[in-house]
């Protein structure tokens, strides 16, 4: 089953959701915890008493449901799409990039604040909910988002680089995408499609109307679930069905015929895990070598500020080997994939309700100084930051 988020109903007249999560950062740790709203620092204080251990990764998303005076329903999904490593302090968190206190009372004020912001939103309505596959998907998959979103101006959605290969099914009208912002990349229509690790943002052409579910794949999710290593996917846009087969036509129909996310989600769990177990011998990433999985977690981890030398001489190779292999199975080089993870950072700073000063943002995820932001921003995206800001009307809503 998907693991449910977590359920607060503090706020007059709306109902609403939180998940919280954690995960020590410090010496190679494996404490996580998904605790409930109310435990003070989601169990982080607990754990840096018995071990010492002091950095965490926090994430903490809510979502809130508010009935309207004409009795529609809307909701809104608050809160950083990753966790960032932050030092202990005693019940703080960062919540769209900026610390906050995340007890249950807190908790609360935050949730209120979500509703009030969108009660006020009489034009369009977005709706995100988030939730983690079954247990045996992890290694493979990170999350599931289900997002609708509704009545925005028409135009063109920059979708980031990250670590996730992503795939998204349209649960209303196709897709229609680009490998590419502004740069003549042709544009398709997807009924879903699937999409490799890329150095640039992806086009997303949309009318204002938007739902449907997006999975984020890991790179050992690539030869799990599709079958193939992740470098061969790598800065493309392909159908699901060219990967699923008949399993892909069988996603959509049963996504679109459940009546619930909760269904929607279960039936995602259900599917995958069939297609993991498709043909492959009880070892669904064989052919992954120990190392790139190493090197990997170890830039993943570190939002890809380490040196890439260093990691390859920790595990015995040389940096040219180690590029070459590393290239071989995820579709990037070790340093193409920190600057994307650096990217990504900042990304998710940016794109905060209430977002830090790009100058702030710049020195927080590792860059030099603004300018370098800038031209990392405008490589990845094909526009300057605030021409992207401006540009983005679906920026916050899902």
């Amino acid at each position: 089953m998907t693991t449910p988020v977590h359920r607060l109903r503090t706020h007059p007249g709306a109902e609403c959701e939180v998940t919280v999560t954690a995960r020590c950062m410090d010496g190679g740790c494996t404490w996580e915890a998904e605790p409930a709203p109310a435990e003070r620092a989601v169990g982080c204080e607990s754990h840096a008493a018995v071990t010492g251990h002091r950095t965490f990764a926090v994430r903490l998303e809510y979502i809130a449901l508010v009935t309207s005076e004409g009795g529609g329903a809307r909701s809104l999904r608050c809160g950083g799409p990753g966790p960032a490593p932050v030092r202990l302090r005693s019940g703080t968190a960062p919540v769209g990039g900026r610390a906050a206190s995340c007890d249950g009372a807190s908790a609360a004020v935050l949730l209120g604040r979500a509703a009030r912001t969108l009660a006020k939103m009489e034009d369009h309505t977005a709706a995100g909910i988030v939730a983690l596959p079954a247990p045996a998907l992890r290694e493979y998959v990170d999350s599931y988002v289900g997002f609708d979103l509704r009545g925005f101006p028409p135009g063109v959605h920059c979708g980031p680089p990250g670590r996730a290969l992503t795939a998204v099914i349209s649960l209303s009208e196709p897709l229609e995408m680009a490998a590419g912002v502004d740069d003549g990349s042709p544009v398709a229509r997807f009924g879903s499609v699937a999409g490799g690790l890329m150095c640039r943002s992806v086009a997303v052409h949309h009318d204002g109307r938007q739902e449907g579910v997006r999975v984020s794949l890991t790179p050992l999710g690539a030869r799990a679930v599709y079958g193939v290593p992740s470098a061969e996917l790598a800065h493309r846009l392909v159908p699901l069905d060219e990967l699923l087969g008949p399993l892909a036509v069988e996603l959509t129909d049963r996504l679109r015929s459940a009546p619930t996310w909760a269904a929607r989600f279960g039936a995602l769990d259900a599917l995958l895990l069939r297609a993991v177990g498709r043909g492959t011998g009880g070892d669904p990433v064989r052919g992954v070598r120990p190392e790139v999985a190493e090197a990997w977690r170890r830039l993943v981890v570190s939002r890809g500020r380490v040196q890439v030398g260093a990691v390859a001489a920790e595990l015995g190779w040389s940096r040219r080997y180690l590029t070459e292999r590393f290239r071989g199975e995820v579709g990037l080089s070790p340093k193409s994939l920190a600057r994307v993870l650096r990217f990504e950072y900042a990304h998710e700073l940016a794109a905060a309700r209430d977002p830090l000063p790009w100058g702030e943002v710049a020195a927080v995820s590792g860059y030099a100084d603004q300018a370098h932001l800038v031209r990392d921003w405008r490589e990845f995206t094909g526009r300057p930051p605030t021409v992207w800001r401006r540009g983005e009307v679906l920026l916050g809503a899902g």
